[in-house]
């Protein structure tokens, strides 16, 4: 670590500017992210809002790099911009600390540039455009290499005079945009081993929805390496929502139930309905108000629209498939973007995979599975409740 120019971050949001009178806590349910996102670096990072900014104070000594790439995991993030913060608002001070920051950051290079003002503090004596074409002639005079390019500037140098400090600052770092976490509300998700499932919970995390997730476990047939796959994936997608309470279902005995009861080619249908059944217990048990899956349509048997429509039928709750429309290689390309598509492919199968059947029902007509599922009752009632029993919280969090 070492100390450097930038001794702030103005951050940029999105969707929360045209929150009218409610824009006030989504700013703040972001700035308690961006906390929470910082919290574990080094150094004494200080997140404030301020007349709809949002800002991120730097010790004098830090890792820029780590400190960036942790912003760009927060989800309501569209742009952080690295400043230079300059505590003597005078005008003289504005000129001078804007010529080290283009020396530190350009150097000798040759480039076109703008100068932009943004005067906050109204009772400032200059306005913006005296401002702009003050400190434009100051940068000319200091840096042969500049040159004005009113229209297509290479670089845009950009001034803001607020309240309590002036900033400078001229390049923008794209973050994942959204909405930030915990401003829409909590949703159980279906976390298997597979591709889908995290990239599915990622995505509505990005929608500002706070993640629990279920997982269902099948000992001995599945391993505690299978297990162990799933807390990694859950660990992989808190970097980006937060901590991640995992609940792990033993599903074993009703797995065997439907095996041995029911027609083989509706195992997949049956066992899928079962676990929507639970997963929804444990929801509403831990105030979620929705499920999510990472269904496509037609990716496999159990996602056709006449499959999905039958697991719908057991649920109150809606259920939330970000996935829905996606093809494969959108998926895998978006798990490997946020770092869960290695895990993923390790090959610990889960019980999905293991009783799956050979020629699976492709169009489930619902009357015929409810009078498939009628032939458990009097042992899946037990069965039922045994699983929920089992029910082992993980707190999954970031590494």
């Amino acid at each position: 670590m070492q100390e450097n120019i930038y001794r702030a971050f103005l951050i940029k949001y999105g969707e929360i500017g045209i929150k009218g009178k409610n824009k006030s806590n989504f700013e703040e349910a972001l700035r308690v992210q961006i906390e929470n996102a910082l919290k574990h670096l080094e150094g004494d990072f200080r997140v404030m809002r301020e007349s709809g900014r949002v800002f991120v104070f730097c010790p004098k000594v830090y890792d820029y790099e780590e400190t960036v790439e942790a912003l760009q995991r927060v989800f309501g993030i569209v742009g952080i911009c690295p400043m230079r913060v300059i505590s003597d608002k005078r005008f003289e001070s504005i000129k001078e600390e804007t010529v080290k920051y283009v020396r530190e950051a350009f150097g000798d290079r040759e480039l076109t540039f703008k100068v932009f003002c943004k005067r906050a503090d109204k009772n400032y004596p200059m306005t913006s455009p005296e401002i702009c074409m003050e400190v434009g002639g100051f940068l000319l005079e200091h840096f042969p290499n500049l040159s004005v390019d009113i229209k297509n500037p290479q670089e845009k140098i950009t001034i803001e005079v607020r309240q309590s400090h002036a900033y400078v600052y001229s390049h923008e770092i794209p973050g994942l945009g959204g909405m930030p976490v915990g401003s829409n509300g909590k949703a159980m998700l279906l976390l298997s081993g597979g591709i889908d499932s995290p990239v599915a919970g990622y995505m509505v995390a990005k929608r500002g929805v706070t993640i629990e997730a279920t997982y269902f476990h099948a000992p001995p047939y599945t391993s505690e390496r299978a297990k162990q796959k799933v807390v990694d994936l859950a660990k992989i997608i808190a970097r980006y929502t937060g901590p991640i309470r995992l609940h792990v279902i033993n599903f074993t005995d009703i797995q065997l139930a439907i095996y041995k009861t029911c027609p083989h080619d509706e195992l997949t249908i049956i066992m899928r309905r079962y676990m929507m059944r639970i997963a929804e217990d444990l929801a509403n048990k831990n105030g979620c108000m929705a499920l999510v899956t990472g269904e496509s349509i037609g990716q496999v048997a159990s996602q056709t629209i006449q499959s999905l429509a039958c697991t719908n039928e057991v649920c109150d709750l809606p259920v939330f498939r970000p996935l829905v429309a996606f093809d494969k290689a959108d998926i895998v390309a978006l798990s490997e973007k946020i770092g869960t598509f290695e895990t993923s492919i390790l090959p610990f199968e889960d019980c999905c995979t293991i009783f799956v059947a050979k020629h699976p029902v492709t169009k489930p007509i619902r009357g015929v599975i409810r009078a498939s599922e009628a032939k458990l009752h009097g042992q899946i009632e037990a069965l039922y409740e045994k699983a929920i029993e089992t029910d082992e919280v993980i707190l999954c969090e970031a590494e």
